[in-house]
């Protein structure tokens, strides 16, 4: 045990010691370099929010978009003239009520179609060589939804009333040529010609040429044919010309010194000829037969 006179020995010693303070903080050149920073760092951000601030005033930013681009309920709507340089990819594109939609491009638009497999299904390419479309079936309809032209790999169907050619050589074919009316325009010709191959038309229940206010002219280099298998060949006119058919001669010893006729009987030879013997009292087609030799 401690004494007393320990104990206030002790107190003594421990009184007479002062307390020891410790500074905490920053001082000397750390202290200015910090400030330094600090200063540094609020200089720019207020260069940045300048920048920021000029920025929203040049691209005109706003609550409902940017410039020229809005932020809509159903999509984005641009308004005025835009230049894109990539492409661009949308379900729907069209103009405001009213105004026109316009593309522009330096060399060709082209509008493509793909699969889930990004293959190419239908192209639309319009540029400065003329306008291409790929597709399985092209077609124009009215604005009733009638058909007016289809095309495919199996047919071209045109719906339309009718089908006018301007071009001067008028329409080419290289097959065949399938329709139930051909028919010009009024007070205007129809030519049907093959310049250097034959002419077919064919139908199985008659063929009918038809020229209400005017003439029917066929004109061949050869022959020209009119044959019926199992039916007539009928001529029905008030009037029907032969033009330069062949004249019989009668042989001298048939021959008789009379005024002379104007007037002639047809003949037929029996390989189908007709020929213009002069008429007589009697047939004078047997006189003169040496037109079918």
């Amino acid at each position: 045990m401690m004494t007393q006179e320990q104990c206030s020995h002790r107190n003594n010693v421990q009184s007479s010691e002062k307390p020891q303070v410790y500074k905490v903080g920053i001082y000397g050149w750390r202290k200015r370099c910090l400030y330094f920073f600090v200063l540094l760092l609020m200089i720019l951000i207020l260069i940045n929010l300048a920048l920021t601030i000029w920025i929203l005033k040049v691209m005109n930013f706003t609550i409902d978009g940017m410039g020229n681009l809005r932020i809509t309920e159903k999509g984005l709507k641009l308004e005025g003239d835009s230049e894109f340089l990539q492409p661009l990819y949308a379900k729907e594109i069209r103009s405001s009520p009213g105004r026109p939609l316009f593309l522009q491009s330096s060399r060709n638009i082209s509008v493509n179609i793909v699969n889930s497999n990004n293959q190419l299904l239908t192209q639309l390419v319009t540029g400065s060589s003329g306008f291409k479309a790929r597709g399985k079936m092209f077609e124009v309809k009215s604005t009733s939804g009638k058909l007016l032209f289809s095309a495919d790999e199996q047919e071209v169907v045109v719906g339309a009333e009718r089908l006018r050619v301007m071009g001067a050589e008028g329409a080419v074919f290289s097959k065949s040529v399938e329709t139930p009316h051909v028919r010009a325009e009024p007070f205007k010709e129809l030519r049907l010609e093959s310049p250097t191959r034959s002419l077919l038309m064919e139908a199985p229940k008659g063929i009918q040429i038809l020229a209400e206010a005017g003439d029917i002219q066929a004109i061949c280099r050869n022959e020209l044919r009119l044959e019926s298998k199992d039916g007539e060949i009928a001529l029905d006119a008030q009037r029907i010309r032969l033009m330069r058919l062949p004249e019989g001669k009668a042989s001298s010893s048939s021959s008789s010194s009379g005024t002379r006729q104007t007037v002639y009987e047809v003949c037929v030879c029996p390989n189908g000829r007709l020929f213009l013997s002069l008429a007589g009292a009697g047939s004078t087609c047997q006189i003169n037969n040496n037109v079918c030799l």
